[in-house]
């Protein structure tokens, strides 16, 4: 009966250490994995926020249906532009009445908005020396009035995209590193447990292989068990994100999330290997009294 509660108590004992060990890896390649996604599509996040700039072209009441037909066909063909909007006065008036809350017109008694262009360009062309050579270039027509664009936020969109992605790339360098030692930790600690069957195995004439095969292929397993875990968890954050900001796409990125999941599964199972290895080895080579 003792005997039976005996082994009962150390198979509980047992699965509650693979337990531990299989959430603190899940966990730990989990927030590797979201710190890579972030990291790989920090490009594809700043070119949406830079693709957003409009840079607008106030035209003259004076200018002719033809000439703004021209206008929009010219910014069209330039490999810079992403798309054109024409918004004529009314439309400019009627938008502007609602964001205010009330008619304006009424109490002006005409409309003192002008014709515009708004033009969006695609990322690589966002940069403030691009926007003021089109900026410039647009204001020799005749019939534009002005032509305006956020220049301080072209600047400082510029110099935190770089200063975040720097900020993300220690930040996952670090990270990594820091599941190195807790999944290394948690390998450590299961094998610490076990190391009276190691040195017990050795002692009746068990070669060291023989001894580190079982522990190595019992982590491997709980190593990809803890990857797959993690990827589960990963899939439903890119699924959630997606709904969230379709704009981004972030789900039409085969290469990116090959990479991502293939990293975290490498991970997982690369660290529970060499940890394994190394921990069975160090009692392996420890004296029979060394181990108390």
């Amino acid at each position: 009966m003792s005997k039976s509660f005996q082994e009962k108590f150390q198979k509980r004992r047992v699965l509650t250490g693979y337990f531990s060990v299989v959430v603190s890896i899940s966990l730990v390649l989990f927030f590797v994995g979201v710190l890579g996604l972030f990291l790989l599509n920090t490009r594809k996040v700043a070119s949406y926020f830079k693709e957003q700039i409009v840079m607008t072209v106030y035209l003259k009441d004076s200018a002719k249906d033809i000439e703004i037909t021209q206008l929009q066909k010219k910014i069209q063909l330039d490999p810079a532009t992403k798309s054109v909007n024409y918004i004529s006065k009314e439309e400019a008036a009627a938008q502007y009445a609602r964001d205010i809350g009330e008619d304006f017109l009424e109490f002006l008694g005409y409309n003192p908005l002008l014709n515009a262009v708004d033009v969006y360009f695609n990322a690589a062309y966002v940069n403030t020396l691009s926007l003021t050579q089109t900026q410039r270039e647009l204001e020799t027509a005749d019939f534009v009035d002005e032509v305006v664009f956020d220049q301080p936020l072209v600047t400082l969109l510029d110099e935190n995209i770089l200063r975040i992605s720097y900020i993300l790339m220690i930040t996952t360098l670090l990270f990594i590193g820091i599941a190195l030692l807790l999944i290394n930790s948690s390998i450590r600690l299961s094998i610490y447990s076990k190391r009276f069957i190691i040195k017990t195995m050795q002692l009746v004439g068990a070669t060291k292989s023989f001894i580190r095969r079982p522990f190595i292929w019992t982590h491997l397993r709980l190593g990809i068990m803890s990857s797959l875990i993690a990827l589960i968890g990963l899939s439903l954050v890119f699924v959630k994100i997606n709904q969230r900001f379709p704009e981004l796409k972030m789900l039409d990125q085969p290469l990116e999330l090959g990479i991502v999941f293939g990293g975290v599964l490498v991970l997982g199972i690369g660290i529970t290997g060499i940890s394994t290895f190394f921990a069975t080895q160090r009692y392996l080579n420890l004296k029979s009294d060394a181990i108390y």
